[in-house]
């Protein structure tokens, strides 16, 4: 299991070089505050990586916060039994 990931992820990356080298163009991005003129494939991969990262510290945010809402409950309940 653990070779087909590397070789997904390796797959993934070849992709990504291969698109970023396809897309060398530069483009002009305004953000408001700057301008800059960057490659159009590199900033779409650098959206791209972003938004896996932000989606992921997301879904991790919400398991942990799970856990200790859980953690405090299953505590309450005990302290309730032991009172009680």
């Amino acid at each position: 299991m653990r070779i087909l990931i590397i070789l997904l992820l390796l797959v993934c990356l070849a992709a990504g070089v291969v698109f970023g080298a396809l897309n060398a163009d530069l483009v002009g991005y305004d953000f408001g505050f700057a301008q800059a003129q960057l490659p159009k494939g590199g900033t779409l991969l650098a959206a791209l990586v972003l938004g896996w990262l932000l989606g992921g510290f997301t879904a991790w945010w919400g398991v942990s916060a799970r856990h200790l809402r859980d953690r405090r409950r299953s505590r309450k309940v005990r302290k309730d039994a032991a009172d009680a």
